[in-house]
């Protein structure tokens, strides 16, 4: 067994190109799990926005037939029949233990790309090749220690074989396998189809089906001038990583987003004037916090409402509106008065409404955004934005807002089966007896 003090203190010789990607297991049914420990071994699924669709399955669910992305009616039987355990999303809990995790992996090597809230690539190149496994298994040691997430560990030489041993992984007790030391790994990938290899999607399955090619074994021994002249660079790239010749490298640093949408269908449909403008003030809101959090700022705002297409009595509408900003900014403050603005403009009485959203673009960053009309008073308001920020992550999100965002909310989306965990609540914290 490894200390982590070893693994931190271990000298940089280089060694075998080594990824590992870390894949937390089940990762919404997991974080629900974590603060109700009476809910493992036992079946449970999480659904998706208003309960729509099952998002995340325990592999007790899974063994019951309960299909990934399934709507939730139609699982619903046997939800009932075998006394399956179902949560709405929680997303804000699943974003904090996410970050959690990701924290956690850095403290091995600041090499990692969060390639998604519940996966991770992470290099471990500097320790030997006879080592690595157990590299691995003290990674999801720790990761499980710390966080309370259990995880899949993949390592291999390259990205796209780190996937297919993360895939080995997930059905092994030790949730660990490493391809590193492994002669021949064609008995390896001829049990893996072509539609399961990384980046290969529904077309090029069809074509490569088309060409007999159907798993990675005969993609890897594939010639890469065929590849390169039948389909693209990005499947050479793949088929030589398959190869163990690495040509996909760690994204280390995320490129800066140059929009950001906030949008959601309604628990319930809405008419009323004033309920769809709560509803637009408080996406504004998040959109606002969420450049604020990444230091950039707005040009222009689109405000965007419609009803429902499969809604026969009261007829289609669709609608939107962009205005321009003076001064890009972050402020929420104009953002949810040029929002509520452009919706006047597009709001039609007589209609019911299923969705609305507001979409920030042309982003740049903040540290730019200084000019000669800066003033005093733009100083006060980004201290203002700041201590509301923090206040919202420290105490839960909309615990400062603006009136104008509404207190009741009936037009949330529905969340019939909530834990109503919150990480910044006390209360919310297992109880240990004695």
């Amino acid at each position: 067994m490894f200390s982590f003090g070893g693994l931190l203190h271990m000298s940089f010789t280089q060694h075998t190109k080594k990824i590992a990607l870390v894949d937390c297991n089940s990762f919404y049914v997991s974080c629900e799990r974590l603060f109700n420990p009476k809910l493992r071994n036992k079946p449970v699924v999480v659904l998706s926005n208003n309960d729509g669709c099952i998002i995340s399955r325990s592999t007790e669910a899974k063994a019951l037939g309960i299909k990934m992305g399934e709507p939730y009616f139609k699982a619903k039987n046997i939800i009932i029949k075998n006394n399956v355990q179902v949560f709405s999303s929680n997303y804000s809990l699943y974003g904090d233990l996410s970050r959690r995790v990701m924290r956690t992996l850095k403290r091995f090597n600041s090499e990692i790309e969060v390639y998604s809230i519940d996966e991770a690539f992470l290099d471990l190149s500097n320790f030997p090749d006879n080592e690595i496994e157990g590299v691995g298994k003290e990674i999801r040691s720790i990761v499980l220690k710390w966080t309370g997430i259990p995880t899949s560990i993949g390592i291999a030489k390259t990205k796209t074989l780190s996937k297919v041993a993360n895939h080995i992984a997930k059905k092994k007790q030790s949730g660990v396998v490493s391809l590193i030391e492994v002669e021949n790994i064609d008995p390896i990938l001829e049990k893996v189809e072509v539609n399961d290899i990384w980046g290969v999607g529904k077309q090029l399955t069809k074509f490569y089906h088309k060409n007999g090619i159907y798993n990675a074994k005969q993609l890897k021994n594939k010639s890469n001038t065929w590849i390169k002249k039948s389909s693209n660079v990005l499947s050479s790239r793949t088929a030589m990583e398959l190869k163990g010749i690495s040509c996909i490298g760690l994204e280390k640093t995320s490129a800066k987003r140059k929009s950001c949408v906030v949008s959601r269908s309604f628990g319930q449909r809405i008419e009323d004037f004033q309920e769809l403008k709560e509803a637009v003030a408080s996406y504004s809101l998040n959109a606002s916090e969420k450049i604020r959090s990444e230091a950039l700022v707005a040009k222009s705002i689109t405000i965007f409402i419609r009803t429902s297409p499969f809604q026969s009595r009261y007829g289609f509408y669709s609608n939107s509106k962009t205005i321009d900003f003076p001064i890009a900014t972050n402020n929420s403050i104009e953002i949810v008065k040029a929002a509520l603005s452009g919706l006047e403009t597009i709001f039609k009485t007589g209609y019911s409404y299923q969705k609305a959203g507001v979409l920030l673009s042309h982003l740049s960053n903040s540290r730019n955004g200084k000019n000669l009309f800066s003033s005093i008073q733009d100083e006060k308001i980004n201290t203002l934005m700041k201590s509301i920020d923090n206040t919202n992550y420290r105490y839960g999100r909309s615990t400062l807002s603006l009136a104008s965002a509404g207190v009741h909310k009936k037009w949330n989306m529905r969340r019939k089966h909530s834990s109503k965990i919150d990480t910044a609540d006390f209360y919310c914290l297992p109880t240990i007896k004695a």
